[in-house]
C-alpha cells in the first residue's frame, strides 16, 4: 500500500527520456545518475486512453510510494496531468465532474482520479522477479521499469512531490 504524504526534499526532478530508454535523476548541480528503463508496449505514442499501452508524455510528479510493490517498489505518476484532463474532457472521453477531480488533486499534488476512460496507474517500478530491464524489448502497459537494484536505489532518493518530465 502507498505511504501516506510526505514533505517534498528539494533538490531532485526526474527526466524520462523515451527515445533512449534513460532515466535520469537531476539535482541542483546537474544530472547525478542516468539509469536504463524499459516502457509500454506502445511507447513511441503519448498516453490517450485506457489500455493504449502507451507511456505518457508530459510533466507529472510522484504522487505515492509503495514499498510493498509486485515489482520490487514503485513511485506513482501523477496522470493524467491537467493537459490530459482538458484533452480527455473535450472529445468526451471523461465528464466534467472528472475533469475537476483531476484538477483538484493536481492543485492539491495527490493522486488524480485511476479509473477514468483516460487510464491511470502509471508507475516508476521495479522488473518483477530479478527480470533484466535496460536493454531488454519494452513490456509495461505504460509504465517506465528499471532493474530491480536501480530501482531499490531510486525508490530511496525519490521523495513524494519530485517533478518527473517524460519527453519523446
Amino acid at each position: 500500500m502507498p505511504t501516506g504524504k510526505e514533505p517534498p526534499r528539494g533538490g531532485v526532478a526526474l527526466l524520462i527520456k523515451k527515445a533512449q530508454r534513460r532515466l535520469i535523476v537531476a539535482g541542483d548541480r546537474g544530472a547525478s545518475r542516468d539509469y536504463g528503463v524499459a516502457l509500454g508496449k506502445n511507447w513511441a505514442r503519448d498516453k490517450t486512453i485506457e489500455g493504449d499501452l502507451a507511456t505518457p508524455e508530459g510533466e507529472f510528479y510522484v504522487c505515492a510510494k509503495n514499498p510493498r510493490s509486485k515489482y520490487v517498489r514503485s513511485l506513482a505518476l501523477s496522470y493524467p496531468n491537467t493537459e490530459d484532463a482538458a484533452r480527455g474532457l473535450e472529445i468526451g472521453l471523461i465528464s466534467a465532474a472528472e475533469h475537476g477531480a483531476i484538477l483538484a488533486a493536481i492543485r492539491d499534488r495527490s493522486m488524480p482520479p485511476q479509473h477514468t476512460k483516460l487510464g491511470g496507474e502509471i508507475y516508476i517500478h521495479g522488473g518483477n522477479d530479478g527480470r533484466r530491464v535496460a536493454g531488454a524489448a519494452d513490456w509495461t502497459r505504460g509504465c517506465i521499469a528499471l532493474d530491480d537494484l536501480d530501482m531499490l536505489e531510486l525508490y530511496e532518493r525519490v521523495p513524494l512531490g519530485t517533478t518527473v518530465l517524460i519527453v519523446p
